[in-house]
C-alpha cells in the first residue's frame, strides 16, 4: 500500500456525502474513465487513454469513497500507475497500485471497505461500467449488502461546471471548429469522404485534441458513414464531430458547400438557425430546464420544414449526454427529471436542430452552450453559416 500526502478533495464533498445519503449509500465505488477522472481531479493513466483490454483482463481504475469520510477516501489502480503518479500526484490518502486485471482491482478495493469497518455496507457501483467478474468479486465478499446504482449520484455531482472545466470545453470546441473549417476549406471537389474524416482527425490532433468521431454526410446522400462517396462539385457537406481535451468534449455540427449555395440552400440553413437562437434565448440559471425545449418547438410550429426538423439538447461535459436531462424522447434513452428544475449557472448543453431534406441534403447546425446567471455563452460561436469547401491558399 503506497500513499500521498491528503490535501483537499478536487470536488464538492459535502454535495457527494448529501446524494450518496440521499440514494441510501455508504460507500461509492467509481469505476468509469469519466467519474474517476472527476473524482481524482482530473488524472487519467495514459496507457489505457484509448483501449482498456489487456491480456485475459482489461484495466479497472476503482475510487472508493466513504461517506463523510474524504480523508480515507482510496484509490486502486493498475501497477505500471506509479510513473505518472510520481509527476502527477493524487490527493487521495491511500493509493494501491497494485491490480494487473479488473478482479485484482475488485479484490484490493474490498481490503480497502473492510478496513473501513462499516458492517454490510451500501456499495454504490456504476452498474454500465463494472465488469461482470469484478461484480461477482464485490458481491461474493457482500453477499448481503444492497448495491444500488452510483450513475445517477456521480451525473448530478458534476452537473454544475467550474470555470476551468468551461475552458476545456470551450478549447475541445473551438479546436473541433477550426479542425472542420481547415477541413472544409483545404479540400475541392472529388474528395471522398473517408478521406475527410482522416484529414479532420489530424487536424484535431495537431490542436491537442483526442479524436472521438465524425458523421458526415456529402451531397443529397443522407448515409453519414466515411466512405468512398464524394464531395463533388455544387454538393453540400455535414460534418458532426467529437472530439476531447483532457476527456471534456467539444462536439459541433458545421455545414460547407462547394461553390455557392442558392437561395433555397440559405433559407433552409437560416431556418435551422432560426430554431438555434430560439432555443438559446431561453437558456439562463433558474429557467425551467423544459423551457429550452417550448422555445424550440414554439419556433419549429412556424417552419416552413416543420415536419421534417428534429431537435435536440442534452448536457455535455466529461461525457455526451449526461446531466441535465431534458426529455425522455431523445435518441438515448433516459427520463426528463431535469424538465422542471431550474438551470443551474455553469451547466453545459448541446443544442442541434437537424434537417434531412429528401433532395438537398443532410443541414444540420449543432452548439455547445454554457448556462449563465443573465443569459448563455456559447463555446465556439462561428462558422455557423455556409462554409466554402477548396478555398484555402495552395
Amino acid at each position: 500500500m503506497g500513499g500521498t500526502r491528503m490535501s483537499a478533495p478536487p470536488f464538492d464533498a459535502a454535495l457527494l456525502d448529501r446524494l450518496m445519503e440521499q440514494a441510501g449509500m455508504d460507500v461509492l465505488l467509481a469505476t468509469s474513465k469519466p467519474a474517476v477522472q472527476y473524482l481524482l481531479g482530473g488524472y487519467r493513466f495514459h496507457f489505457f487513454e484509448h483501449a482498456d483490454a489487456i491480456g485475459q483482463s482489461r484495466y479497472l481504475p476503482v475510487l472508493a469513497y466513504a461517506r463523510g469520510q474524504a480523508d480515507r477516501a482510496g484509490y486502486i489502480g493498475h501497477r505500471m500507475e506509479k510513473g505518472q503518479q510520481a509527476v502527477e500526484p493524487l490527493w487521495v490518502p491511500e493509493v494501491r497500485n497494485l491490480s494487473g486485471t479488473s478482479t485484482d482491482a475488485m479484490r484490493h478495493a474490498v481490503d480497502y471497505l473492510r478496513a473501513l469497518g462499516i458492517a454490510s455496507p451500501r456499495i454504490g457501483i456504476e452498474r454500465a461500467f463494472l465488469p461482470a467478474d469484478a461484480l461477482q468479486v464485490l458481491q461474493d465478499a457482500y453477499p448481503n449488502s444492497a448495491l444500488p446504482d452510483a450513475l445517477p449520484v456521480l451525473e448530478r455531482l458534476r452537473a454544475v461546471k467550474t470555470e476551468a472545466e468551461i475552458g476545456m470545453l470551450r478549447h475541445a470546441s473551438d479546436s473541433v471548429i477550426d479542425a472542420m473549417l481547415a477541413v472544409m476549406q483545404g479540400h475541392g471537389p472529388g474528395t471522398t469522404k473517408r478521406d475527410l474524416v482522416e484529414a479532420l482527425k489530424r487536424e484535431e490532433a495537431m490542436r491537442g485534441l483526442g479524436f472521438d468521431y465524425c458523421l458526415i454526410t456529402a451531397g443529397t446522400s443522407l448515409n453519414r458513414a466515411p466512405s468512398e462517396e464524394r464531395w463533388e462539385a455544387g454538393g453540400i457537406l455535414s460534418l458532426d464531430s467529437g472530439g476531447h481535451y483532457q476527456g471534456y468534449i467539444g462536439d459541433v455540427c458545421r455545414m460547407a458547400i462547394q461553390g455557392e449555395p442558392d437561395s433555397e440552400l440559405q433559407d433552409l440553413l437560416a431556418e435551422i438557425d432560426g430554431i438555434q437562437q430560439a432555443a438559446f434565448r431561453a437558456v439562463r440559471a433558474g429557467a425551467p430546464g423544459g423551457a429550452v425545449y417550448a422555445a424550440a418547438e414554439a419556433a419549429l410550429r412556424d417552419a416552413p420544414n416543420r415536419e421534417r426538423l428534429d431537435f435536440l439538447a442534452h448536457g455535455m461535459g466529461l461525457v455526451s449526454h449526461e446531466v441535465p436531462h431534458l426529455t425522455a424522447t431523445g435518441p438515448i434513452p433516459y427520463g426528463a427529471e431535469d424538465a422542471d428544475r431550474p438551470l443551474q449557472a455553469n451547466m453545459v448543453l448541446s443544442i442541434e436542430t437537424t434537417l434531412p431534406h429528401p433532395k438537398r441534403g443532410f443541414i444540420k447546425l449543432e452548439d455547445t452552450v454554457v448556462v449563465r446567471p443573465d443569459g448563455y455563452e456559447i463555446l465556439g460561436d462561428r462558422g455557423r453559416g455556409w462554409n466554402r469547401g477548396g478555398t484555402a491558399p495552395r
